[in-house]
């Protein structure tokens, strides 16, 4: 992990530096400084609404409203999931670092959010005419993983935030319950409509929430889309704009409803070509070659993504199993690739890159 967290910190300083960072020493964890960086990205486009992106299905005149009247608790950030991520990531580095310079401008953000009346707006959104697929899987998953941040932190605003979050909390989490069993089968992209990487923290919260009924479909459902996969073609990605691994998000999912014995044995026939050599030339970190196209900056969100991927899978496996050291050198070779992008110098990555760095540095994955 020290390696992981060096490449990181070696990344942060290869980026734009302002009059507030200080130094940070190699090998250190993710200190309140070098946290405020993301938090900035975060609280500079929660309540921006414009430029902004609405995937709105209208049935009359009337709803044709900006993004503020439609979802008034997650207008900004470009889209309604980046919006709602960008919350979780405020919520998640206040409670880790609430003492920090922008933990009270974090809360203040959050309480201007999550009031009754945005809620209930959302809720009453969510169950609108032609909207019963609106921001399914990858929005509600980042809903779920807010709500499950508020609720595993001890603090009375955030118990009360989760309190009034609950209720499109649980709108949600109905709506995956009544999904999932008419999949008949995964998505297996490499964007928003994947399925493998939404099961994950569809996962994660539902241990957080005590909920016993997604904890057993999720399972059911991974092992009736996943478990006879064999020779994942890892090879074939990325596709041109992906910011999630179909393979490695799949095994990601996968470690959360196996036992670690069946996990290892799954994970070899799925891939096979994972060295035992420790080297981590065997999957190369994506290349971006216009951070200021929304889609091409995809790839940078990919490097991240697969940095946590790869730690998960290594750290479902047993401390001795060969493959552990080449998974873990290829996940520090993302990280060091990807981290000096997330500058927010361009708002197509700065709205969304914040979340996924925050993610990976913070081992939320892993239930941290």
């Amino acid at each position: 992990m020290r390696r992981l967290w060096a490449a990181f910190v070696v990344a942060l300083a290869a980026g734009p530096a302002s009059s507030a960072d200080a130094p940070v020493a190699a090998g250190a964890p993710l200190t309140a400084t070098v946290a405020a960086r993301f938090a900035q990205l975060a609280l500079e486009c929660v309540h921006r609404e414009y430029p902004n992106k609405i995937a709105h299905v209208m049935q009359t005149d009337a709803d044709a409203r900006p993004a503020r009247e439609l979802t008034p608790a997650f207008y900004g950030c470009y889209d309604w999931h980046s919006s709602v991520h960008g919350h979780w990531l405020l919520a998640r580095l206040a409670r880790l670092h609430p003492e920090a310079g922008f933990a009270a401008p974090a809360r203040a953000a959050l309480e201007r959010s999550l009031t009754t009346a945005n809620v209930a707006a959302e809720v009453a959104y969510l169950r609108g005419p032609g909207r019963v697929s609106f921001e399914r899987p990858y929005g509600l998953a980042w809903l779920l993983a807010l709500s499950a941040e508020l609720r595993s932190w001890d603090d009375p605003a955030a118990r009360r935030w989760a309190d009034t979050l609950a209720p499109l909390e649980i709108e949600a989490a109905q709506r995956v319950m009544q999904w999932l069993p008419k999949l008949r089968y995964p998505v297996r992209s490499g964007e928003h409509s994947q399925t493998a990487f939404a099961f994950g923290l569809y996962a994660d919260w539902a241990q957080v929430r005590g909920d016993v009924g997604m904890v057993r479909l999720l399972a059911e459902r991974g092992r009736t889309y996943y478990f006879h996969d064999r020779t994942c073609p890892l090879a074939y990605e990325p596709s041109g704009e992906d910011f999630l691994s179909p393979c490695l998000a799949e095994a990601d999912f996968m470690r959360r409803i196996l036992s670690r014995a069946e996990y290892a044995s799954w994970l070899q026939q799925f891939l096979p070509g994972i060295p035992t050599d420790g080297r981590a030339d065997w999957l190369p970190p994506g290349i971006v070659t216009d951070r200021a196209d929304p889609k091409l900056a995809h790839i940078d969100g990919l490097n991240l993504s697969r940095a946590w991927m790869l730690e998960g899978i290594a750290h479902a496996l047993a401390e001795d199993d060969p493959r552990r050291a080449s998974l873990l050198a290829a996940s520090h070779a993302h990280a060091a690739a990807a981290l000096p992008a997330v500058t927010g110098e361009h708002y197509e990555g700065g709205h969304w890159l914040g979340t996924f760095a925050v993610y990976l540095t913070t081992q939320a994955g892993l239930g941290r």
